[in-house]
């Protein structure tokens, strides 16, 4: 298949607005799943999920964070202007970035800015019984977004802190309304640990102690990484084929000592959401460059979009000698961790490496991740939607889940 060369309105479906979730179900994994097991489709309540599963096997999660990252501002002529935070510019790592104080910069998306061509946006607002005054000022275009310098004047006082008093917790725009308090809690995985991201992983949600308990006693292994989740992943593709669309690049972070689990299980696992996929799958591609290059530096690892579906005739690497070759590096580097980026699009065509069974929400029409969902059924997706549809399951962010077994 030329998976460049996929029409996206293949991928359409009739999403009525009553069938988009406002809000979550009142017990987390008292959602609907859905089993899609080797083409026979069935549901029951998510809380059962372990006994639809393989005992001995990995299951690895997301533990992005989501941050507070909408900021208002208001102007002394009365004009309101939005500073969306998309990633850390200055300093760039994520953890020294919500622990720096007194100055930082972002790549940001603005909302009305029209209004603010020139001058600094200023708010006041307290902490910790303290009058902290920020400033914001715009420095000019930065990657995909727009570079926007801080500057507070308390230095005991870090970013995280600042966002955590003053930021919006960024709900997904298909909700249609305002954040609420409730989501500050209800948008969160109950694992969440690592802040950085602008969105939830939303596969996440449904999963409560009792789950995650509930799969021990099943011994099923859990294991994390971290993917921080961008604004990209509600970009429409609106080119007619998906060649024309650009996906965001996202930071990940994966563990030693979840890539030697992975080695134990054969380079098999469980993939919990979208973002666990790519962050999965990537590590086959970045496996695949040491393989052909030793002497690479972390920053030469990011995995381009289309870098699974070069003519690779180099793509003899087993998986696990792809994650062998990763352990090697941080060997080579003295490193704990691997901290690169992904821009890798899953589409029909591409052939997983690594994630065996998927557990993932429903997701939007004509989205990249309707294509991921496609490649992973072997293009059987219609039958799993036609499903949900008519059997009252809740879509997107805050709707109900599905476990792929293809």
């Amino acid at each position: 298949m030329d998976t460049k060369h996929i029409y996206i309105k293949d991928f359409n479906y009739p999403l009525p607005e009553d069938r988009i979730a406002k809000f979550p179900v009142k017990e987390r994994d008292h959602s609907k799943l859905l089993i899609y097991r080797h083409g026979e489709v069935s549901e029951d309540v998510f809380y059962n999920l372990a006994k639809y599963l393989p005992t001995d096997s990995l299951m690895i999660f997301n533990n992005t964070k989501v941050i507070q990252a909408r900021m208002h501002f208001q102007k002394e002529t009365g004009a309101l202007i939005e500073i969306f935070l998309l990633e850390p510019a200055e300093p760039s790592d994520y953890e020294q970035m919500f622990q720096t104080t007194g100055h930082c910069s972002w790549s940001c998306l603005v909302g009305n800015l029209k209004k603010w061509k020139t001058g600094s946006l200023v708010k006041e607002f307290c902490i910790n019984g303290k009058t902290v005054q920020i400033k914001a000022t715009l420095r000019g275009e930065y990657g995909t977004g727009l570079l926007v310098d801080f500057d507070w004047n308390d230095t005991t006082i870090n970013f995280a802190e600042i966002i955590d008093c003053i930021g919006e917790l960024p709900i997904p725009p298909y909700l249609n309304r305002e954040t609420q308090d409730s989501d500050k809690m209800t948008y969160q995985t109950v694992y969440s640990k690592i802040k950085g991201s602008v969105a939830a992983p939303t596969a996440g949600l449904h999963f409560t102690d009792r789950v995650l308990s509930d799969l021990r006693n099943h011994c099923i292994d859990c294991e994390e990484l971290t993917l921080h989740v961008g604004a990209g992943t509600f970009k429409p593709v609106k080119s007619e084929m998906i060649e024309g669309h650009e996906m965001h690049s996202e930071y990940i972070c994966v563990k030693r000592k979840t890539i030697e689990k992975l080695i134990n299980y054969g380079a098999s696992a469980i993939a919990v959401g979208t973002t666990s996929v790519r962050t999965l799958e990537s590590l086959y591609y970045i496996g695949l460059k040491l393989q052909n290059n030793k002497d690479l530096h972390e920053e030469d690892l990011h995995v381009n979009q289309w870098e699974p579906y070069a003519d690779n005739s180099m793509e003899l690497v087993s998986p696990i000698d792809a994650l062998k070759n990763i352990l090697e590096f941080l060997d080579r580097k003295g490193l704990d961790a691997l901290h690169t980026s992904t821009q890798i699009i899953i589409a029909p065509g591409y052939k997983y490496k690594i994630v065996k069974m998927l557990i993932t929400n429903f997701h939007q029409p004509q989205s990249t991740l309707l294509l991921l969902v496609s490649a992973f059924v072997n293009g059987d997706w219609k039958k799993i939607y036609n499903y949900a549809l008519s059997h009252d399951f809740r879509f997107l962010s805050y709707g109900d889940s599905s476990l792929l077994i293809p």
